[in-house]
């Protein structure tokens, strides 16, 4: 019996998140069962994180273990000849006895993309979020620098446990402008509360259209204020990677 780490990418688009649920089209049930049409028996795999319902990702981890008579590239391609268009597997490797995608976790990245267009674009909006008017770039790029570091961001999600944390540490916020007239936002952090990043975005398409204040924000991060509600929506947002 050997431990083995994968790396998943998937449209989330028809997905009711990346967790198992009962009567739902999830990441992990489909995962789970091509690894079962392998003769996987086991009961449950683990995940680095879990996804909403419409996130995408290209760096979803996940881990199980098998008694698999081959080699690990011939997993690869096994899973993936079973597994549907919206799901794959990018690489498969040996990983010691006691990994755990979650916990052995450093840091993880994400990308959400938006871009500024006044009538819908609905193939690219399958990926992306319309805003309109168009934004302030440069609001975008200084603020992005506000959530640096380490905060208590319950202004800005849900603890992943019950009685968990709402004190996260942000490494990296860029803004990026592309060719194409997409803005790209990327955040690293050690970990991310529930909806953290649709609600960090959010925020700051706020700011860049002048109806919050980076005071607001600020006063938020330090739990002596309130932020309008909203959520950027799921299609925009995609985990990139998780870093060990």
């Amino acid at each position: 019996m050997a431990r083995y780490q994968v790396t998943l990418a998937y449209d989330g688009s028809g997905f009711t998140g990346s967790q198992r649920q009962a009567n739902s089209r999830t990441v992990q049930g489909e995962f789970e069962k091509a690894l079962r049409n392998l003769g996987w028996s086991d009961r449950s795999v683990l995940m680095a994180g879990r996804t909403d319902t419409g996130v995408h990702a290209t760096g979803q981890v996940a881990a199980f273990d098998f008694e698999w008579a081959h080699t690990a590239d011939k997993l690869l391609k096994a899973l993936n000849a079973d597994l549907p268009p919206d799901l794959a597997v990018k690489s498969v490797r040996p990983a010691p006895a006691d990994f755990h995608p979650r916990f052995d976790a450093i840091s993880r990245t994400y990308c959400y993309r938006l871009f500024c267009e006044p009538i819908r674009d609905p193939l690219r909006e399958r990926y992306a979020w319309r805003v309109w008017p168009s934004l302030d770039g440069n609001a975008l790029n200084q603020n992005a620098g506000i959530f640096l570091g380490t905060h208590d961001f319950a202004a800005f999600g849900s603890p992943t446990t019950p009685k968990g944390t709402t004190v996260r540490t942000v490494a990296k916020t860029e803004w990026r402008k592309m060719p194409n007239g997409e803005w790209q936002f990327e955040v690293q952090a050690d970990a991310f509360l529930y909806r953290m990043v649709r609600r960090l975005v959010f925020v700051q398409v706020s700011l860049a259209l002048g109806k919050s204040s980076v005071e607001k924000v600020q006063h938020a991060l330090s739990k002596q204020g309130k932020l309008l509600s909203g959520l950027a929506p799921s299609n925009g947002l995609t985990l990139t990677k998780v870093n060990y």
